[in-house]
């Protein structure tokens, strides 16, 4: 059974940072894309960023600000936030999508103050 666990999310003052993570279990993430995705309340759900392995990419709103990184040894990937905004506010959840499965986590709130 295959389970993603995202953890790292807190409450942060604008301007600050934090680090997200994402383990899965179940299944090796090595050689699959991942990727994060967020859900502002009463908003739709934003892609944020994503990995190929080879290549990365990110949501307009977060270019020059996040970093995303994998660690396929230990089947965990991370996304460096920094310079958090207030409307950076969201749940953020990790994807996993082998051949089409999609898996999701449960989402790890993370609360910007202004």
């Amino acid at each position: 059974q295959v389970q993603l666990v995202e953890s790292g999310g807190g409450l942060v003052q604008a301007g600050g940072s934090l680090t997200l993570s994402c383990e899965t279990s179940g299944r090796t993430i090595s050689g699959y894309p991942m990727a994060w995705f967020r859900q502002a309340p009463e908003k739709e759900r934003e892609f944020v960023a994503a990995s190929t392995g080879s290549r990365t990419y990110y949501g307009d709103s977060v270019k020059g600000r996040f970093t995303f990184s994998r660690d396929d040894a230990e089947n965990t990937v991370y996304l460096q936030m920094s310079s958090l905004k207030p409307e950076d506010t969201a749940v953020y959840y990790c994807n996993f999508d082998p051949q089409g499965m999609d898996y999701w986590g449960k989402g790890t709130r993370v609360t910007v103050s202004s």
